[in-house]
């Protein structure tokens, strides 16, 4: 609810804004004199003050001027009834937000409440909106516990307060551009705009339009000046993703804009300055594409100044683990589904593929497993066959010979009943199902099932 204080020496004006502004919904608390204010402002937060600038011992002008070294954020309209150009300017050059004259219109000062009352709330909203990207984007929020992952964020960390060229590398799906985020919202210029591009995705002839703009008539199909990315990101951070992709041409002009930090538009004759902390991202080898004349190794070493590299989630997988939690919640959420956990022998399956797809595949597959789970938990049957078609590694931690010794024909064979058993009972005792849940033939399977007298009731028990 949204607090006004009202200030003035006549009751009658005090009681009927009151019941005016607690009819609109508003918390109201009154003042008879310029003291009382005062005092009111310095132990509460309004979001709005009205006020007359005549009273009997300060004047609201005074009372404003307060009002606005203890509570900036607080809005004003005050009331005079001497209408004169002169109070207008001093009481907007002091920081009201409006004035109104008497006898007023209460029509009118409810639209004028209104309009300060909207503007803060929408202040309010801004500020909670970039806090909230502001948290999303914190390094904090790159899911991983592996000492890998531990280097980058101390990294990131060293790297926030300098304005340093950086090229982060990995192969595709590691997270480059959530690095380049935490990177940016990390920084010095947070409070500026993260403006990235994919370099790969953008014909040649489009590119440079793209990144320093053009005027009108550059070439056919400019009807408008643009701005480009530059321009966009100025005092700000711009990330070129597969930055490897760009033609020799565009790495000159691109060299060129980053030692002399001015652009020049498509088209246009004059340079624009531009202040742009540049990001570079790529999931190839840039030395070997040096070596092979691909890139400009002038260009290489102006943007490997400080080099980060991601490691693919097969050489961390002991990330798996809070990944799978992390979008296990995030698509619960989203899809609407109560799947809550993954079950141990799915996890095992993950931790045992080298996922070629990255971070981006295990969140596919996560995604998909909630979308087709009919219950609280995950299990292998949701993965992707690519996932689960891999033989799952034995906890042998489990497993201990016991001191008088161990038949091992024995146990082993023990060990293939119990698992039959088991395959026939998840598959409700359909033998062909169950052959492929243990990767046996049928001919085998239907063997080892007459061999131990397994039936199908048996297995429904």
């Amino acid at each position: 609810m949204s607090t006004i204080l009202v200030i003035d020496d006549e009751k009658s004006i005090r009681d009927m804004l009151a019941i005016m502004l607690k009819r609109q919904g508003y918390h109201v608390s009154l003042a008879e004199d310029g003291k009382t204010a005062i005092n009111a402002i310095n132990r509460n937060v309004f979001d709005l003050v009205i006020s007359d600038i005549r009273l009997p011992d300060i004047n609201g002008i005074e009372i404003l001027k307060h009002s606005k070294t203890v509570s900036p954020e607080t809005d004003f309209i005050l009331i005079t009834a001497f209408a004169s150009q002169e109070t207008a300017v001093e009481a907007v050059k002091n920081g009201a937000s409006d004035y109104i004259y008497k006898p007023f219109d209460i029509d009118d000062l409810k639209i004028k409440v209104q309009k300060c009352i909207s503007k803060k709330r929408l202040e309010r909203e801004n500020i909670f909106l970039k806090r909230s990207v502001e948290r999303q984007m914190q390094f904090e929020n790159i899911i991983g516990s592996s000492p890998k992952m531990q280097m980058i964020f101390d990294l990131i960390r060293k790297i926030s307060g300098t304005n340093t060229t950086i090229l982060i590398t990995g192969e595709s799906g590691t997270g480059k551009e959530l690095v380049a985020k935490a990177i940016h919202y990390n920084s010095l210029r947070k409070d500026g705009s993260f403006v990235s591009i994919n370099c790969g995705a953008m014909p040649d002839s489009l590119l440079e339009s793209e990144l320093f703009g053009h005027v009108k008539g550059a070439f056919t199909g400019a009807v408008l000046n643009k701005k480009g990315l530059f321009e966009v990101a100025d005092r700000g951070t711009l990330l070129l993703d597969e930055i490897g992709e760009m033609n020799q041409g565009m790495q000159i002009k691109l060299l060129r804009a980053l030692q002399e930090k001015r652009i020049r538009p498509v088209g246009g004759t004059e340079e624009i300055p531009v202040d742009v902390r540049l990001l570079a991202a790529t999931n190839q080898d840039l030395q070997k594409a040096v070596e092979s004349g691909k890139v400009r190794e002038d260009l290489f070493y102006r943007i490997n100044v400080i080099a980060i590299h991601i490691p693919p989630l097969r050489e961390r997988k002991e990330d798996i683990r809070l990944l799978a939690e992390h979008f296990l919640k995030k698509y619960s959420t989203a899809i609407g589904n109560k799947a809550a956990k993954v079950s141990p022998e799915a996890l095992k399956y993950m931790e045992n593929y080298d996922w070629p797809g990255n971070v981006r595949e295990l969140e596919n597959a996560i995604e998909r497993a909630i979308a087709l789970s009919t219950s609280e938990l995950i299990t292998q049957e949701g993965l992707p066959e690519k996932v689960t078609h891999l033989p799952q590694p034995l906890d042998t931690t489990l497993f201990r010979i016991p001191e008088r010794g161990l038949d091992l024909e024995g146990h082993l064979e023990q060990l293939r009943k119990e698992a039959l058993i088991e395959a026939l009972r998840r598959c409700n005792g359909v033998q062909k199902e169950a052959a492929k849940l243990v990767r046996m033939s049928f001919r085998s399977f239907r063997y080892y099932a007459k061999k131990y007298q397994l039936t199908k009731a048996m297995a429904l028990r």
